[in-house]
């Protein structure tokens, strides 16, 4: 097949090399507003979790709807996946999860044969994809890269400061980028120490001294002269523990989580006997500073409560008020009450007994009801956002436009309109450049490209449901993909609670009836008589 012209070669400052490292960065960004992050896990940890889902249908923790239902929509996601090889491997893995995946099936043991062919090479796959005459988007292929390396256990930290820096460089190309993924994927595990400083540690002689990885204050103090630490913390001890992981900061990340564990244990000590409190930050070994021991919030943010003025206006009955207790831990509790205390949130304000009588019906259709909410508001979002980042060096109609618009649904009507006309908006950021190619496909196409967003939605929000029941009725939180799982769906469930809150405050409408009026917007968006784009809620 005939080679694209220098794609991969080029700058990284050209169009779209520019788009691919715009939207890396946005991927790998733990600040990145909810419209714009990764709403995807990678085919390979897909896969996986597809293999592991026969255990827990064999233990009944899953039915075999909910499975079937997740590989066909696996299907359609490995079909136009690039990094999957010929077709022939392609055909291979449709006709295995078309097979059902029995628990005790040889498909199913085939599949997990099968999987480490599909991943080995994945990301080099997708680099000659960029060569062919029909290469992918930069919008697929940020995707495809981004998923690959956070599903293969590099932190998002560390993945946001190489792209960064490699931006930096004169003289990098896409092919530098490219190449430099591809190793990293093939990496595998380094050994970490990391030292886990506390405050204080309960009945610590008679608990913790005897753990060979505990530290006495005097032999932490040691370890922090030996690795050059000059600004140390006042401490009472320490832990130090020897983690396996991709980078220091993904190393840091799981000690983290095995802090919430020990506070957790801790909480069964009896009443008066102190709390275990750690310094609040990690000392990697060769690593130059410290790091946080919790990780960064996952992104659930529900910002209505502050515009509209009622973060501290809290009722004994209010639902929505409950429903927001339920989901507090998402954005930065231990996995399994995040979990379950979203899912209870979504169910609470999206699921009516009635829904029984619906064949189609069952506890699950919450999640597809707050996927319609979450794609209605997508596109007023980004609008919205372009509506401020416009900033043309002369005032030309657009920004007369928006500087005497007084809401933002005016401005978000306002770029809506140049958008869908063809007109170029004045943007300094690359990724709102993409942003913009993104609504300008919406616009001309909306009924199609929602759709594909509700599906994308769809699938994330089954999937927390399913890791929900995986830790409620199978009770652990070692599951495959549950931490990608907390990473896709905590923004989207933010954002969707924030609609329903902004709805009941200022238009005193109820949750399923918002739901409703989402999907018929879904359903008529682009007909003469249907909704506009930037009115989906309306």
């Amino acid at each position: 097949m005939t080679a694209a012209p220098n794609l991969l070669d080029a700058s990284l400052n050209s169009t779209y090399a520019a788009h691919v490292t715009a939207r890396l960065l946005d991927f790998f960004a733990d600040t990145t507003p909810w419209p714009r992050r990764l709403w995807d896990i990678s085919s390979a940890l897909a896969l996986r979790e597809a293999w592991e889902a026969g255990d827990w249908q064999r233990e009944q923790v899953l039915g075999a709807s909910a499975v079937g239902w997740y590989l066909h929509t696996l299907e359609r996601q490995i079909g136009p996946d690039r990094g999957l090889g010929d077709s022939l491997l392609r055909k291979e893995l449709t006709q295995l999860l078309r097979s059902g995946l029995a628990p005790d099936s040889q498909q199913r043991r085939r599949l997990k044969q099968i999987i480490p062919l599909a991943t080995d090479g994945y990301l080099t796959r997708w680099m000659e994809a960029v060569e062919t005459a029909a290469p992918p988007s930069p919008e697929r292929l940020a995707r495809a890269v981004a998923t690959h390396l956070l599903d293969s256990g590099w932190s998002s930290g560390q993945l946001h400061r190489w792209v960064h820096d490699t931006a930096q460089l004169s003289d990098a190309t896409l092919r530098h980028l490219l190449e430099y993924a591809r190793d990293l994927a093939a990496c595998g595990d380094s050994e970490f120490e990391v030292l886990v400083p506390f405050l204080a540690v309960p009945n610590q002689q008679a608990l913790a001294e005897r753990l060979p990885e505990w530290r006495p204050a005097p032999a932490a103090a040691e370890w922090f002269e030996e690795q050059g630490v000059t600004r140390r913390p006042r401490h009472n001890g320490a832990f130090v523990y020897r983690i396996m992981a991709k980078d220091a900061v993904a190393a840091a990340r799981a000690a983290g989580a095995l802090v919430l564990r020990l506070q957790a244990r801790n909480s069964f000590a009896r009443a008066g006997r102190g709390r275990l409190q750690p310094v609040g930050q990690v000392w990697v070994g060769d690593y130059p500073e410290a790091l946080p021991v919790q990780p960064p919030a996952r992104g659930a943010d529900v910002l209505s409560l502050q515009r509209e003025g009622t973060m501290y206006s809290v009722t004994d009955s209010d639902r929505l008020d409950d429903a927001l207790e339920l989901a507090a831990p998402l954005n930065e509790g231990p996995p399994a009450p995040a979990l379950s205390g979203a899912w209870a949130a979504i169910e609470s304000l999206l699921y009516h007994p009635g829904d029984k009588d619906d064949p189609d019906g069952g506890r699950v259709v919450a999640a597809d009801r707050l996927a319609a909410l979450v794609a209605c508001s997508w596109p007023r979002a980004e609008l919205t956002a372009l509506s401020y980042r416009h900033r043309p060096t002369q005032p030309d109609e657009l920004s007369r436009a928006l500087e005497a618009a007084s809401t933002n649904i005016e401005r978000c009507r306002e770029v809506a309109r140049a958008v869908a006309s063809g007109a170029s908006l004045t943007l300094s950021q690359p990724s709102d450049v993409a942003a913009c190619e993104r609504m300008s496909k919406v616009l001309a196409g909306p009924r199609r490209e929602l759709a594909d967003v509700r599906a994308v939605y769809c699938s994330v929000l089954r999937r927390l449901y399913r890791h929900r029941n995986i830790v409620n009725h199978g009770g652990t939180t070692a599951a495959v993909a549950l931490d990608a799982t907390l990473r896709t769906a905590a923004p989207l469930v933010g954002a969707g609670l924030d609609r329903l809150v902004h709805a009941a405050l200022t238009l005193r409408i109820e949750p399923l009836d918002l739901a409703a009026r989402a999907e018929n917007s879904l359903a008529l968006v682009g007909d003469p008589l249907g909704p506009p784009v930037t009115g989906l809620l309306n």
